[in-house]
């Protein structure tokens, strides 16, 4: 790895190293940022499930914090409740005909949920997600990396069993793609649709024009990135599991897969990584390469696959080029030049459905950015600086704004404008990118390794003039990062400074590179507790739900179907009917006797038509009469939060939860689980 600017500090408790000593942080620096306060700010009523799970985030530029903390309701949002299955996150909150079905997930942004949630200090969530995935969840739907994003995830948290157990999983995964893989050229191909790309040039092309949902197979620079990092990836896990051979094999595959990359995907002409057909008919040809630059040229860097060469560099000039692919208001996913560049093919009634043949689109965008940090961090090359990396960062920020005030990230952007364009009831809130993964390892620029040592390296310039990451996870300890120009903000010192468990570790006046020695501590074991009361679907027979009003099957079950969120956009949850009476209830009944001792309740306030109850209680049935439940502990009503009631441990086959809601209001009941 090449380094500019290297500043090595070593930690050894008490002693002054290189003029530097580690010292304990006075009680006014041990939390600079006064965490409660922003949770409660960012998540109302929700903070505490975010208090103690979430890394924190301060920034002299408040639209890239902001954005920050609404990518942690977004993930928060998209976590559901398998319950003995654990968590999963999801890319839509509202379902979708192809999603992997009961369960609501798809593969393809695997690598982005997974990417997020390794800087969450609670590891349950993605790693309940990769047991699943590699557990038989990933139906390779789509093109995804999940190997790659467990040994990501391993590089944050340090978790030899979680990296290691699934090994005969990943190495499986990765031979069931021999169904594409082109021994001639050996190179992996894919339709575009499932590469999750309709309407790229290839398949565009291969239709003469006249559609591109579906066909175009093509050797693309996504599927043979993908590929050529699962390897690699497959080869360091087995590495840490002392299967040498394993890993000598997948690092050859790697390295020859990189080779044919570079050797037939590069285009001299074009100065860019495109797709070549692997499909022939009367419109394209075999091994012909496609007619134009795409944004998913600029993907191989997102894993660092090509040479550090200036002909390779070259490319990013395009991604710069406003007249090319990059746009005013996003990166364009085909340059304007193309014939059929935003040509709309796809409706859902007179609603524009997701095309990338030139609308900005979240997915690649991060991969872009991701690979735009790897450029900057450890490739020689003169094309992209700093300030381009923070100007498209804070370009795609935007984007996440649906007014001045209004937060909505949605499925694609119109270049030109910035405006969604995608208007469809699955549209809001759309989980099928990373944000925070690209402050942490971009903006921040933790570095996170294998080793035994903390690299910082910050991808900012003056325009920003400070920042704190608090409480951020590394290696079974916390760790915080700071900058701060001119020592103003924080009151510690002018420069970068950064701390493990309230211990300064290193510091710099200036900007630079840091490598810190860091020994790794012991993994906490993650907590899971299991929910009883989750029903995957309406259909399924047990546990399932009854209601004292708004009896609808599908109304029913939403109160139990494991998803949490209190977006006003997007009805979750059971609604009693409107004028229904003060007193509503709603019954779990389960197959069989089960035993709870406590229960998580949410609702839903919007302090209009629908408010939270009253007054409530958990009941069962005693000689034919619902009365309370022993031993309540019941915490005031909480609005679109979570409510908490802990009581006698009780064998139950129905419990009811009673509410009392004002008259003329109505009561949107969330979720309710029981433990």
């Amino acid at each position: 790895m090449l380094y500019s600017s290297l500043f090595v500090l070593a930690l050894q408790s008490g002693l002054s190293i290189r003029g530097v000593q580690a010292t304990q942080s006075s009680s006014h620096e041990k939390r600079a940022l006064d965490t409660a306060a922003i949770a409660k700010k960012y998540f109302g009523n929700d903070s505490p499930w975010y208090q103690d799970r979430i890394a924190y985030f301060e920034c002299s530029d408040t639209q890239i914090q902001d954005v920050f903390y609404y990518r942690q309701k977004i993930f928060r949002a998209h976590q559901r409740d398998l319950g003995a299955k654990g968590f999963i996150s999801t890319e839509f909150l509202d379902d979708v005909g192809w999603q992997l079905q009961p369960y609501a997930s798809l593969n393809d942004a695997t690598g982005f949920h997974i990417g997020e949630g390794r800087w969450n200090r609670d590891r349950r969530f993605k790693d309940d997600y990769i047991n699943y995935m590699l557990g038989g969840g990933d139906d390779r739907h789509f093109t995804d990396y999940i190997q790659d994003s467990v040994w990501g995830s391993y590089l944050v948290d340090n978790d030899v069993p979680s990296a290691t157990k699934w090994i005969e999983q990943m190495k499986t995964l990765y031979n069931q793609w021999t169904d594409h893989f082109d021994t001639s050229k050996g190179l992996y191909y894919i339709e575009p649709l499932l590469d999750a790309t309709e309407y790229t040039i290839s398949s565009i092309d291969a239709s003469g024009g006249q559609d591109g949902f579906t066909g175009g197979d093509a050797f693309r620079p996504s599927i043979n990135s993908y590929m050529y990092a699962n390897g690699r990836a497959i080869a360091k896990i087995a590495a840490l599991a002392g299967q040498n051979d394993v890993a000598t094999d997948y690092n050859n595959r790697a390295t020859t897969l990189k080779n044919n990359v570079q050797k037939s995907l590069w285009n001299s002409t074009l100065s860019h990584f495109i797709d070549r057909y692997q499909v022939s008919n009367n419109y394209v040809k075999y091994w012909d390469p496609i007619r134009g630059r795409e944004l998913v040229g600029i993907v191989p860097w997102t894993f660092n696959l090509p040479d550090n060469s200036t002909e390779y560099a070259s490319s990013w000039k395009h991604i710069l080029n406003a007249n090319e692919l990059g746009g005013p208001y996003g990166l364009r996913t085909v340059e304007p030049s193309y014939q059929y560049y935003m040509r709309q093919y796809r409706y859902e009634g007179t609603q524009r459905e997701c095309q990338w043949n030139g609308p900005v689109w979240p997915f690649q965008t991060t991969q872009a950015l991701l690979a735009m940090s790897n450029l900057l961090d450890h490739y020689q090359q003169s094309v992209v600086t700093n300030a381009d990396y923070l100007r498209l960062l804070k370009q795609y920020a935007a984007l996440h704004y649906q007014s001045s005030s209004t937060l909505n990230l949605q499925e694609d952007y119109d270049p030109a404008t910035g405006k969604a364009i995608v208007g469809l009831a699955r549209s809001p809130h759309y989980f099928h990118s990373g944000y925070i993964d690209l402050i942490m390892t971009g903006l921040v620029g933790i570095r996170p390794r294998a080793d035994d040592f903390l690299e910082i390296n910050p991808l900012i310039t003056s325009d920003i003039k400070y920042f704190r990451a608090e409480q951020v996870p590394y290696h079974g300890t916390n760790i915080v990062v700071q900058w701060d120009a001119d020592g103003s903000r924080y009151g510690q010192g002018a420069g970068l400074r950064v701390e493990r468990d309230n211990v300064v570790i290193a510091t710099s006046s200036t900007l630079k590179r840091l490598v810190i020695p860091f020994q790794k501590k012991a993994i906490i074991a993650i907590n899971r507790p299991i929910a009883k009361s989750i029903q995957l679907q309406s259909s399924t027979s047990y546990p399932v739900g009854s209601a004292s009003s708004g009896t609808d099957v599908e109304n029913v079950h939403d109160a139990i179907d494991g998803r949490i969120w209190f977006f006003s956009e997007l009805v979750n949850g059971w609604n009693s009917d409107v004028n229904s009476a003060t007193a509503q209830w709603y019954t779990v009944t389960f197959q069989s006797a089960t035993q709870i001792s406590r229960a998580e309740i949410a609702w839903f306030d919007n302090g209009n038509d629908f408010v939270a109850p009253t007054a409530y209680s958990i009941q069962v049935l005693s000689n034919g009469n619902w009365v309370d439940i022993g031993g309540q502990q019941k915490s005031a009503v909480v609005a679109n939060g979570i409510t908490n009631v802990q009581f006698t441990s009780t064998s139950v086959t129905q419990v009811r939860l009673a509410m009392t809601q004002p008259s003329g209001k109505r009561t949107r009941l969330v979720e309710v689980k029981y433990f």
